[in-house]
């Protein structure tokens, strides 16, 4: 899939990759409610991190198709809603006999 080609109506594009992040499936051993283990590269996200402006940075989790596991950065934003307009005002003032 090229860059920016849709998957079932979802535009898809190049992922951004999160440098020092790292996420791995959990060892076979841990509990049940062990979802995900991740390692940091302490210096490698910190630069990445003090790189970027945003206040918030959300993060995917991902398997690819070999089950390698990855984080990229969601980048996903709201489509900027137009305010509704303003229905018209069924009891008009001027109609009022008092």
């Amino acid at each position: 899939m090229n860059r920016n080609q849709t998957m079932e109506g979802i535009i898809m594009s190049d992922p951004e990759f999160v440098p020092g992040l790292f996420v791995k499936p959990p060892h076979p051993r841990a509990p049940e409610f062990v979802r995900a283990s991740v390692s940091i590269k302490r210096e490698e996200l910190a630069a990445w991190l003090s790189a970027r402006s945003d206040e918030w940075i959300n993060i995917d989790v991902k398997e690819s198709r070999g089950g390698k596991w990855f984080a990229t950065v969601n980048t996903w934003k709201p489509e900027a809603k137009n305010p509704a307009p303003k229905p018209a005002d069924p009891f008009d003032d001027d109609s009022i006999p008092f």
